[in-house]
């Protein structure tokens, strides 16, 4: 069994009251899901059980040491889940808003989610 890549998407997350990193990773993987129809997997390659698929979720976040690794693999509803969550993403200053109870910052993530599935060789 050779494990082969399918797939790779990119997504985009941000928590603009709070500067939460999690909120922002976690954002950042819906997004990519949001874009991703997996129908090939199933038609070409014959994968029955979604389940089977593993999916490596890379975050690039401001503050990594910030982020609830299990609340972002939370996210993909099926597959083999592995996390790296890097050095990346920006901050910035947004608005405050008294009223939410938070600060003005802004914080933005990008995640990378690649899909392989494992193939018979030949």
């Amino acid at each position: 069994m050779t494990l082969k890549r399918y797939v790779v998407e990119l997504g985009y997350g941000a928590d603009l009251h709070g500067a939460d990193a999690t909120k922002a990773a976690r954002r950042a993987v819906k997004d990519a899901i949001s874009r991703s129809c997996l129908c090939g997997l199933f038609e070409i390659v014959g994968l029955r059980d979604p389940d089977a698929m593993q999916v490596a979720v890379k975050i690039g976040c401001p503050r990594p040491e910030q982020v609830d690794g299990a609340a972002v693999l939370a996210e993909l509803p099926f597959g083999a889940k592995t996390l790296e969550v890097v050095e990346g993403g920006l901050t910035t200053r947004g608005v405050e808003v008294p009223s939410l109870g938070c600060g003005d910052g802004i914080i933005v993530a990008v995640a990378s989610l690649t899909v392989s599935v494992e193939i018979e060789n030949g």
